[in-house]
């Protein structure tokens, strides 16, 4: 199994900001949906099925665009704590 990153390292291709569609948030290529709406909906529970269903201009890679950005972004943001030296 490859990292968490391995499987679409390439999610810069599908997410992309653009200070003239919706603001400048991060949206999929195309359309005017955002990363946000789509994280917010996985984080609520909704599959990637369901997420399709209800933006049909959205493909499965885009859902998975958005797993694999918020996998790089927990990798880069959160801190590993140290470990207490045993003695």
């Amino acid at each position: 199994m490859s990292g968490p990153t391995g499987n679409l390292k390439n999610y810069e291709d599908r997410i992309v900001r653009d200070p003239a569609v919706c603001g400048g948030e991060a949206v999929f290529k195309g359309t005017r949906v955002t990363l946000r709406t789509i994280l917010a909906s996985l984080a609520d529970g909704d599959s990637p099925e369901e997420i399709l269903k209800d933006f049909p201009a959205l493909k499965p890679e885009d859902t998975q665009a958005a797993i694999t950005f918020a996998a790089a972004s927990a990798e880069e943001d959160l801190p590993v704590p140290a470990v207490p030296h045993i003695r």
